[in-house]
């Protein structure tokens, strides 16, 4: 049976998936019409500019949920495995303070940016800062996972 975490993950992936394919399909076709026609679609350039931050963000949760992001390893080889597990707590408690500033400060961007209308499509401005709100809350929601699995290790003395 599937957890929650891999159906969010597979939603993530299809809305990133759609996101691409629709940001893609919108430039090529205003490329198609400024060159070919001497025409555009005005609002590409500010729907595309959105999506393109939301891609960025969705990609963040997707690739953290995968531990894609780039670590450095030259101290965490060096430590014990106890040692590790004392670190990686450390440095997920710095990371969760992290996130919660960052959706602390882009929910305020995103209230602030609201009512801020894009002078093309009309669309609030404050839609690319609660991108960085879902990530930061997302990722603070995998970070506790990750706490709360590598307390449970240290305690049951699964570590070695």
């Amino acid at each position: 049976m599937k957890t929650l975490a891999q159906y969010v993950g597979k939603a993530i992936e299809a809305v990133v998936v759609l996101i691409l394919s629709a940001m893609s399909i919108l430039v090529f076709l205003n490329v198609v019409l400024r060159y070919g026609f001497n025409s555009s679609i005005s609002v590409t350039e500010e729907v595309s500019r959105y999506m393109f931050v939301w891609l960025a963000f969705l990609g963040a949760i997707l690739a953290f949920s995968e531990n894609q992001h780039v670590s450095v390893t030259v101290l965490t080889d060096k430590l014990s495995p106890i040692g590790r597990h004392i670190l990686k707590l450390f440095t997920d408690a710095a990371m969760l303070f992290c996130c919660y500033l960052i959706v602390d400060g882009s929910w305020i961007q995103f209230q602030l940016n609201l009512a801020n209308l894009a002078p093309i499509s009309g669309l609030p401005q404050g839609i690319t800062f609660l991108a960085s709100t879902v990530a930061g809350a997302l990722i603070g929601i995998l970070i506790i996972a990750r706490i709360g699995a590598n307390l449970t290790a240290l305690v049951k003395g699964e570590i070695q």
